[in-house]
């Protein structure tokens, strides 16, 4: 903003000075000209005065090049007078015998000659000099007696004017530094309560709280703005206290009841009839997807509140610590576990979001997967295609997370519902909660990549996790991370 503001005033002071200065440059040399001119003229009236004394009087040959040449070195120019046919008179120059004869030919004594005055400025043609001729009729009791031609070079009027111009520019120079020492201490001024509202909410954004900006200061404008902010950050931390306190609340609230209701149901099954066991698995049944559903509310509230932030995760060791965890119950079910990948480096990502993402996609894989089938854990790095080309620019760097099975699949349009919250495919197996995949979609999103479902070369399902790497620790000889800081501790919903 400061900058935007100065550069404002910058370009209004250039406007300013180029409508001010311009024009008195131009006006200066015109009148500089004009100046010199009238000198020219004045001058030549005074030698024409003088010329015509001394024909009179017949003194010309005594007393006109004495004149001509103390003249000539007055002005810093060239005196030439001739009689009335055209004859040198006299010259503060010497002449050739053929420019003696051709005088009266020369435009300006020509003029001068018929009784009219000249003033010309004419590039010479012998060193390209441009000079300002002056010629005036000498003349007595309207009898005219000869002509007298001055010369003047026009360097000493361009010095003259390229000076002002300088002094102009230099004029103008001096106005743009004070101009510009001004308005960076106003654009401070007038930009101070916005950094400071800059930088509340940049506090209120990584850690839900902000302190209050004063209000006084500023232009009204932006007064009522932080007034305005102070008012949402007040009314957005209390929300936030409220989740939080809810969160934390209900965590320890439901799982009680919840516990209690299992425990009562499982001290029934020696007193109810053979025929009634169904219904009391379905019930166990139904108070484990319940346990789970509250679960996964939980962490997808605390992920929402938590706002936290990104740490490195080794995803080699977590990917072979959550194929060791999981291998026993998928040894059980008749179905094999298999870790694949070229990938042992390191990713960003929210604390525990990895563990999380994997219990939940390796939860959904095993409840799809017949027996004799496998489920694979791939870690790869993600090659955009501008990188195979290195004349292009490289895109950022992503690893990408699969976990592929090779159960039934699904169709295009249950791919694109499958985040949903409590979406559940119409054929999918009972006791999922229809949240395990939102869990994965929030966390991916909240460490900075993104979930995807595809079909799997095998037919099944392929969920892609893609999460940022960590510049230059591709390889295995990567850094160890910190120690993760679990969300929930690692839980199994359903697919849907």
């Amino acid at each position: 903003m400061t900058r935007r503001l100065l550069f404002s005033y910058l370009t209004l002071a250039v406007l300013l000075l180029a409508c001010l200065e311009i024009p008195l440059g131009f006006v200066y040399s015109r009148g500089e000209r004009e100046r010199v001119t009238g000198l020219a003229e004045d001058e030549a009236d005074s030698v024409s005065a003088f010329a015509s004394l001394s024909i009179a009087e017949g003194r010309a040959a005594q007393d006109l090049p004495g004149r001509a040449a103390h003249c000539a070195e007055r002005i810093g120019g060239k005196v030439l007078i001739v009689d009335g046919s055209g004859g040198l008179l006299a010259s503060s120059h010497p002449l050739t015998a053929d420019e003696e004869r051709r005088l009266a030919s020369w435009p300006g004594i020509a003029a001068a000659l018929r009784g009219t005055a000249t003033a010309d400025v004419r590039t010479s043609t012998i060193g390209g000099v441009e000079y300002l001729a002056v010629a005036t009729p000498v003349a007595q009791g309207g009898e005219l007696q000869g002509a007298v031609r001055i010369t003047v070079p026009t360097r000493t009027v361009h010095e003259r004017v390229h000076h002002v111009w300088l002094l102009l520019a230099l004029g103008g120079l001096a106005a743009l530094v004070a101009v510009a020492v001004v308005g960076f201490a106003i654009a401070r001024w007038t930009g101070r309560p916005i950094r400071e509202l800059e930088r509340a909410t940049n506090e209120l954004a990584v850690g839900g709280t902000a302190v209050p900006v004063a209000i006084t200061k500023g232009p009204p404008e932006v007064r009522s703005l932080a007034a305005t902010f102070n008012r949402t950050a007040a009314r957005l931390e209390h929300l936030l206290a409220s989740q939080r306190a809810f969160a934390g609340e209900a965590s320890h609230q439901l799982k009680t009841p919840l516990a209690a209701l299992r425990l009562r149901l499982e001290n029934l099954e020696n007193d109810i009839a053979l025929n009634a066991r169904g219904s009391l698995d379905a019930a166990l049944t139904e108070t484990d997807r319940l346990a789970r559903m509250v679960e996964g509310l939980l962490a997808m509230a605390r992920l929402d509140e938590s706002a936290a932030e990104r740490e490195r995760v080794d995803l080699g060791r977590v990917c072979e610590e959550r194929r060791r965890a999981w291998a026993a119950l998928y040894e059980r079910h008749g179905v094999w576990l298999t870790l694949a990948g070229d990938y042992r480096g390191e990713v960003t990502a929210v604390p525990g979001a990895v563990e999380q993402i994997l219990d939940n996609l390796l939860s959904n894989a095993l409840r799809v997967s017949p027996p004799g089938t496998a489920v694979t854990i791939d870690p790869r790095r993600h090659t955009p295609p501008e990188r195979r080309f290195p004349h292009r620019a490289n895109g950022p760097a992503w690893i990408e997370l699969h976990v592929m099975d090779e159960g039934p699949g699904m169709t295009e349009e249950q791919r694109r519902r499958a985040f949903d919250r409590f979406w559940r495919a119409p054929d999918a197996p009972k006791g999922g909660t229809g949240l395990g995949l939102a869990l994965v979609q929030r966390l991916a999103h909240a460490s900075g990549g993104e979930a995807v479902l595809r079909r799997a070369p095998s037919g099944g399902l392929d969920a892609l996790i893609r999460l940022p790497a960590v510049a230059g620790r591709g390889g295995p000889g990567a850094e160890a991370p910190r120690p993760a800081r679990p969300l929930q501790e690692a839980a199994a919903p359903g697919r849907h």
